[in-house]
């Protein structure tokens, strides 16, 4: 067979053929008294322009700088002409060389070869820096090194020339030809090199250059700075600089000093990263992707002029109206980022032809050692090979992998952008029906994740085969056609690969979709963690989240052993395909020889690394695919179109402002995904606006009315273009500059109350306090702690209902547009404010402008010029106030009193005002202050928390599984090396080399691959020894096989240990979460507990256990290395203390570094996803607004800042890769010049030099990924130590319960508070103050009171959500304080301010425990009116959207109030129940609540007095004190009664 070709050839010959020099002597320096050609041509020649070329590659990539107008020095020209003229004359050569046709012909043209290629590069390498901020300099003084490096090789060429003849004589043109092209090169480089010295701008104008005029950052070069954060990254440094990462060090040294606390204080990102440039040259490259296709489109298809792309405009592909759905996002991103990216590839073909030399020097080195008289000269060289290609191996593998993360952080920050611009772009009603909020917001974290993994796998898919195909076409010159046994079971296991790989993936999808709704139903939780509290819903919903994780776990738990087979079967591989091999080998009739069964286990270990990767690499680019569609599917749905909402053509009447003439408006929008849609009946049962006609003349003010439901709110939004019009005309004039839109459940800002009522705006001193004033703010701003500096939580969490509804509506007039549509701005609030929102703000700072009010407050209708009245989504009547208002009014005239006086300012947090925004600023700053300062290692504790969650006795026989996995396989080595030895010493056979790898975990960790000696010596056939080789094949077989038991346990006990600890910290978190006192979820943002569900818990069950699992394998690898290699070469250990000392020091200055700039990572990512769900819940009112542009750009400052974090992060990570392989470097070298100089002395076994050797050559691998690998796993277990601290330091509620109460307790329903006194927090004003009154059974009491005087408070006194500090709460004379939590709040009943739904059906939301039958429920909701409304929506199956968004808020608010019916407490509480209800329901409401809790106990704390004018009692709150307590009539007598002043005060 073949098998001697490759035993004859080894590096000798090559060089003697290549060079046509003697096989004893093959690669002479010096010959004829002068400089040996061979030596010349490779080392001064080809390899110096090899060096020319990589280091010139470099600068491609330098930035372009914009800012230099003016022409460079002349200096630069000459040099980009000379480097032309030099790579035309090489390339002339070239050819004069294959015409010429001598001996050493192959020598000549791989010497030009690599010139031509060197100069192309240095060529491009210039063009590229002379528009880059070295324009005006000389550029970097590497360069002139580069010149000079080749210019030796030229010397000797011209006086080789010159001592032959030939080249001087005429009747030999091609020689004479190739002599002027020579001294043509001297003269073009001496021309390039007084180019370089020619004067140009001083090196020191360009360091204090900025990078653009905005942003006066310095470039590196400027030693001075101080400020890392003003710094602009890599652009500007030299080429050294760039190569070892120098201009990190200040960065690092900073980090070391633990002062990288905030994002500012790290470098700004390279110009060509930043969020900017790379969001703009995207939506280019969009842009051009979506004219392609249309002119294809146009090209295949007749299409009708007029369509969509004649009246859209190209402004931005996610801008209005452009059919999105037409381009691929894979083909953009191949556009924006393809052609570099695929141009890396290059160096990635380059780092793999690199691993190759590794055995072939091997193979030379131990072939040198097993001659005794080989010369010395021979190992030297082998020694300076290993150097070498270990060193330029490490090099590109380190620019590779920075590069590629430079690509795939651009890639990132251009589909986040793209998926926010989408969001705000998109139509309402069909992001609304096809996703939810948690969905959306997962396409920017998981599954953008996702595809920039993608990055990393891409050039894996094309590198891994091609390795393979090598190691296989080794592996046949090796054993012939016998390698098709081993062959074939490999092939075989790709199959099942591929089913395993599938079934992950599927279940990958499963565990996806249930995370979504598990994080969603989350969400909801904690948006409405108040009311479940209230309700005592902690179990229900607990056990809820526990059924989806249940699901989300058994599909993790699948992927898990699904990984865990694969890594058994390709770890078992190896042992199997060898011996499978010999077997079909000695079959053929050959004999076993020790030198075949040592290259083919070599080979079948190359053979494993790419089998081994290939099935994550495809799972990643699987992963890829999935969320990549994912992500198209949503960025495919319609964007809203305004053109073609809004008709362009302006009535007759100029002063119309608003025009609509048979409208017809559905929240679905019509097309595939909604093929139930009619005309009349909107899917879902979802109200549908139809025949609207309405025409508003500028600056008149409009009044909506009519019943919940009726269609107000959806008017307004058909207004806005948030609707989708299925008909009819609708005009607005001048829409482009927005609405000033007041929403009916107010959306606030994470911000000061400044910067909500500014929104964007600058700050006009006058306007800005004269708004303040006519929204009633001003005595709340004098509340709060810092005025209107105060920082409001999500959602407006610290201001009452009434304060978030008029700061909405400050917002919406300091926006000062022409058109303003208020939508019940006066719901939540009492009556004299109401007065004054109407006198001060609609009919004052507004009055000029055209106002679209809708309300249910019957008494400011007469204000109006035109009143509207809706039913059923359309118009029925529009008129003056005079015609309309008998058909509203349920009372006669004189009712108007009665004011829809609902102070909902006051709501649970009353004043908590004060308190709760204090904390809040506090606990803010804490918590940042504490996520950045965990500094120094993890403290021990989270790793005992990962251990305790995992299980003591588990974790340890995952460790002792790996111990025997690594020590069965280091035996295995050892055992070939030693079987070596014997047959030497038996002189049976001539040595051969050193052993292969039997399990491929070291594989898995070892970027490098496994490097094998492939040319063997021949070796002379033994039968005799057959029986001996059985001996030591068997011995070797059952060491490997007990290795694959090992590994198999190792497997699938992590795996179980994984899925042990997701579960146990889920729980534990879930547990206290829920159990929470209520003032941590009012101090937290809802974003920062959802990300200990979300993306913590995912790091937990998937992310934490791959590294983890690789760290350990990496770490047992490497104790086993070092113990092999010290035994083969003792004389290593000499050099393994300072290699050792070395490496501790390197990676402890980057690890504080690493971990700051991960911390910093993830502290910048929060603000990314919280903005952009707050974006989600905002897109009314931003859109309304037009204030889309402001929002990316907040967006795209956020995003820059992680960016930025990330960037540095990636940089950091390179800058240890680079040092490390260096040690790398140091090691293989050292070992090698060890075995030559040990040889000289004759005491060495060349079986262990080749088996240290073979470790030595991975080491650098190892080192890199045992750092990365250390660092993930520290980065990863700060998931576990954030979960931890919730777990462990949340302030949560009493658990004891009292079995001392009776199940009826309360029978009776007194209730009496004695000397109460509560107050938020220790140093404020008390909210109740020594409050005593008794509640008599059955009595109904209604509380009234300004802001902050304690009404709310009373009620969370009682449900005991805020503990009192002194006095007692007795209900039927049981101090509640005695009682358990649970007992205490199932027993009472209450209807809470904000009107909670969670996504469910109706039935679910009235009665979650399943307590009651169907027909009582259907009962409860015929006494709130809700009957027609829920048989619409398709009964109590129906689901009511996410937060009830299927329903009004007055619908919300009527389904509440049917839940307090359903439940059989004696004490009910009602807070302000029917604030969004017109008049007539809200009559039948009260008679509702009077009829059904006649014989209860009812506090309401009232906002229409008329309300409460016929309850037993009226107590009147001020100050946390009680001041009147006493019948209304009684109270109304007394002059001085507070009570009787807030009647008297209503509007008479």
């Amino acid at each position: 067979m073949g098998r001697g070709v490759v035993a004859d050839f080894g590096p000798s010959e090559l060089f003697s053929g290549l060079c046509h020099t003697d096989t004893l002597d093959p690669f002479p320096v010096w010959r004829d008294g002068a400089i040996s050609p061979c030596f010349n041509q490779l080392v001064l020649g080809a390899l110096a322009h090899a060096v020319v070329a990589v280091f010139s590659a470099c600068y491609l990539s330098a930035q372009r700088c914009s800012l230099l107008r003016p022409s460079p020095p002349c200096g630069w020209g000459l040099r980009v002409a000379s480097a032309l003229l030099v790579t035309l004359l090489f390339v002339v050569d070239l050819v004069l060389v294959v015409l010429l046709h001598r001996g050493d012909m192959y020598l000549d043209i791989l010497a030009d070869g690599c010139a031509v290629l060197a100069w192309l590069v240095h060529f491009g390498a210039l063009l590229v820096l002379q528009r880059s901020i070295y324009r005006r300099t000389r550029g970097p003084s590497v360069l002139l090194l580069l010149v000079l490096l080749p210019i030796p090789n030229l010397v000797v060429t011209l006086l080789a020339y010159a001592h032959k003849a030939t080249y001087l004589d005429l009747a030999e043109p091609f020689r004479v030809a190739r002599l002027v092209l020579a001294v043509t090169r001297g003269l073009s480089l001496l021309v390039y090199l007084l180019a370089f010295v020619a004067p140009c701008v001083g090196e020191g104008s360009y360091t204090s250059m900025s990078v653009n005029d905005a942003d006066s950052s310095l470039l590196i070069p400027e030693s001075s700075y101080q400020d890392t954060g003003e710094v602009v990254a890599e652009d500007g440094s030299s080429f050294i600089s760039r190569l070892m990462y120098l201009w990190l060090n200040p960065l690092l040294r900073r980090g070391r000093r633990g002062e990288l606390e905030r994002p500012c204080n790290v470098y700004l990102l390279p110009r060509r990263l930043r969020t900017s440039a790379v969001r703009r040259h995207f939506l280019r490259c969009w842009e051009d992707c979506q004219q392609r296709e249309a002119t294809q489109r146009r090209n295949t298809t007749p299409r009708p002029a007029n369509k969509s792309l004649q009246n859209r405009t190209w402004t931005s592909p996610l801008q209005e109206g452009i059919a999105v759905e037409e381009v691929g996002l894979l083909k953009v991103l191949h556009k924006a980022f393809g052609l570099r990216y695929y141009l890396l590839g290059v160096l990635k073909l380059a780092g793999n032809m690199l691993s190759f030399a590794g055995p072939l020097l091997l193979s030379s080195l131990v072939h040198y050692m097993e001659e005794e008289g080989a010369p010395v000269s021979q190992g030297a060289w082998c020694a300076t090979g290993f150097f070498f290609s270990t060193f330029f191996s490490a090099l590109i593998r380190n620019i590779f992998a920075f590069e590629v993360s430079k690509v795939s952080l651009s890639a990132r920050a251009a589909l986040i952008s793209a998926i926010y611009g989408k969001a705000l772009r998109v139509s309402g009603g069909s992001l609304a029906a096809r996703f939810t909020l948690g969905e959306v917001v997962n396409f920017m974290s998981t599954d953008t994740d996702h595809v920039i993994n993608f990055f990393n796998n891409f050039h894996e898919v094309w590198s891994l085969p091609f390795q393979f195909s090598i190691a296989l076409y080794l592996l046949y010159l090796q054993v012939g056609l016998a390698f098709l046994g081993g062959l074939g079971v490999a092939l075989l296991l790709v199959p099942l690969n591929k089913v395993l790989a599938s079934k992950i993936m599927e279940n990958n999808k499963h565990m996806l979709t249930h995370k979504d709704s598990r994080v969603k139903l989350m969400t909801e939780v904690l948006f409405g963690i108040r009311v479940i509290k209230f309700y005592n819903w902690e179990a229900y919903f607990a056990q809820k989240i526990a059924d989806f994780r249940g699901q989300e776990l058994s599909h993790l738990k699948a992927i898990k052993y699904l990984d865990a087979v694969c890594v058994y079967t390709w770890g078992s591989l190896p042992i199997v395909i060898s011996i499978i091999t010999f077997v079909t080998y000695v079959l053929l009739g050959h004999e076993l020889t020790a030198a075949t069964v040592f290259t083919t286990l070599a080979l079948v270990g190359m053979l494993i690394v790419p089998l081994n990767s290939f099935p994550w690499v495809i799972n990643g680019t699987l992963e890829a695919k999935v969320s990549l569609d994912r992500i198209q599917r949503f960025l495919k749905l319609p964007n809203q179109d305004l053109n073609a909402y809004f008709s362009l053509v302006a009535p007759e009447d100029p002063q119309d402002t608003i025009v609509m003439s048979q409208g017809i408006f559905s929240w679905q929008g019509p097309g595939p995904d909604h093929p139930t849609s009619s005309d009349t009946e909107s899917p879902k049962g979802s109200l549908m606006l139809h025949s609207l006609n309405l025409s508003i003349t500028k600056g008149s003010l409009v009044v909506v009315v009519g019943k919940v439901g009726c269609g107000k709110s959806s008017l307004l939004a058909a207004i806005t273009g948030e609707l989708n019009r299925r008909g009819g005309v609708v005009y607005v004039q001048g829409r482009e500059d927005g609405f000033g839109l007041a929403a009916q459940e107010p959306w606030i800002q994470h911000a000061t109350v400044r910067d909500n009522i500014l929104f964007g705006k600058d700050y006009n001193s006058s306007f800005y306090q004269a708004v303040v004033e006519a929204c009633a703010l001003t005595d709340d701003l004098n509340i709060l702690p810092n005025g209107d500096r105060t920082e409001v939580g999500e959602n407006g969490v610290t201001l009452s209902g009434g304060q978030k509804a008029r700061l909405a509506l400050a917002r919406a007039v300091y926006m000062e547009k022409d058109i303003f549509l208020l939508d019940d701005p006066l719901a939540a609030v009492d009556s004299d404010v109401a007065h004054h929102l109407m006198e001060r703000c609609i009919m004052g700072i507004l009055r000029s402008k055209t106002r679209i009010l809708c309300t249910h407050r019957i008494e400011f209708v007469d204000k109006a010029d035109v009143v509207i009245l809706m039913d059923n989504g359309t118009i029925i009547k529009t008129g003056t106030p005079e015609e309309v208002l008998p058909l509203v009014e349920a009372v006669p005239k004189n009712r108007k009193n009665d004011s829809n006086a609902k102070e909902k300012d006051v709501i649970e947090r009353e004043e908590k005002q004060s308190p709760s925004n204090e904390l809040f600023a506090e606990e803010e700053s804490s918590l940042s202050r504490e996520e950045q300062k965990a500094v120094g290692g993890l403290a021990w504790k989270v790793y005992h928390t990962y251990w305790r969650a995992v299980e003591g006795p588990l974790a340890v026989s995952i460790l002792l599984s790996l111990l025997l996995m690594q020590a069965s396989k280091n035996v295995s080595d050892w055992w070939l090396s030693h079987w070596i030895s014997n047959l030497k010493n038996n002189g049976s056979a001539q040595s051969v080399l050193m052993p292969a790898y039997s399990s491929p975990h070291l594989l898995l960790f070892s970027p490098g691959g496994l490097m094998f000696p492939v040319n063997i010596m021949e070796t002379t056939a033994f039968a005799n020894m057959s029986s001996e080789v059985k001996f030591y094949l068997t011995v070797y077989c059952s060491i490997a096989g007990a290795n694959t038991v090992f590994t198999a346990f190792r497997a699938f006990l992590f795996a179980f240990g994984g899925i042990r600890a997701a579960s146990v910290v889920h729980n534990r978190l879930l547990d206290t979460v829920l159990k929470a006192t209520v003032t941590f979820f009012d101090t937290t943002p809802l974003g920062r507990v959802l990300n200990r569900f979300s993306s913590d818990l995912y790091s937990v069950d998937d992310t934490l256990p791959f590294f983890l699992n690789i760290l350990l394998a990496s770490i047992f690898s490497l104790l086993g290395m070092l113990v092999v290699m010290s035994y083969g070469l003792p004389w290593f250990l000499v050099a393994l203390l300072p290699l050792g000392l070395l490496y501790h020091l390197t990676q402890r200055f980057y690890r504080h570094t690493s971990r700051d700039l991960k911390r910093l990572c993830s502290l910048t990512l929060s603000p990314v996803y919280s903005h952009f769900s707050e974006t989600l819940s905002g897109l009314g009112t931003i859109r309304a607004s037009s204030s889309a542009s402001r929002f990316e750009e907040e967006n795209e400052r956020r995003l820059e800042q992680n960016q930025r974090c990330l960037f540095l992060s990636n940089a950091a990570m390179q800058w240890l890769d680079i040092r490390l392989q260096m040690i790398g470097v140091v090691v293989v070298t050292g070992i090698s010049v060890i075995a030559v100089v040990q040889h000289q002395f004759k005491s060495i076994d060349p079986g262990l030099v080749g088996l240290s050797l073979s470790y030595a050559l991975s080491i650098t691998g190892l080192l890199s990924g045992l750092i990365f690998n250390f660092t993930q796993t520290e980065m990863q277990l700060v998931s576990v130590e954030r979960t931890e601290e919730y777990s462990t330091t949340l302030p949560t509620e009493p658990q004891h319960s009292n079995p001392q109460v009776p199940t009826s307790w309360p029978e009776q329903g007194w209730v009496e508070f004695r000397g109460a006194v509560l107050s938020y927090r220790e140093g404020l004003p008390n909210a109740l103050d020594g409050v005593s009154l008794v509640v008599r059974p059955g009595e109904k009491v209604g509380v009234v009171g300004r802001t902050g005087s304690g009404k709310s408070t009373l009620f969370l006194a009682l449900f005991r959500m805020v503990e009192l500090n002194q006095g007692q709460i007795l209900l039927d004379g049981v101090d509640t304080s005695q009682v358990g939590l649970a007992q205490l709040r199932s027993k009472l009943a209450i209807i809470p301010q904000d009107p909670f739904l969670f996504s469910g059906t109706v039935r679910e939301n009235l009665d979650p425990c399943g307590r009651h039958p169907d027909p009582r429920l259907l009962e409860a909701l015929e006494h709130c009116h809700l009957n027609p409304v829920i048989n619409r929506i398709g009964g109590l199956g129906a689901e009511v959207g996410e937060r009830g968004k299927s329903l009004s808020l007055g619908q919300r608010q009527l389904l509440c109030l049917a839940r307090a019916l359903l439940t059989e407490a004696n004490i009910l509480c009602i807070d302000e129940a029917t604030a969004s209800v017109d008049q007539k329901t809200d009559k039948l409401l009260q008679q509702t609540i009077r009829e059904k809790f006649q014989d209860k106990t009812v506090l309401t704390i009232a906002h229409r007095i008329n309300t409460i004018m016929d309850s037993d009692r009226v107590l009147v709150m001020h100050s946390g004190k009680v001041v009147e307590f006493d019948t209304p009539a009684d109270l109304c007598q007394r002059d001085d009664s507070i009570f009787c002043k807030l009647v008297g005060g209503r509007g008479e």
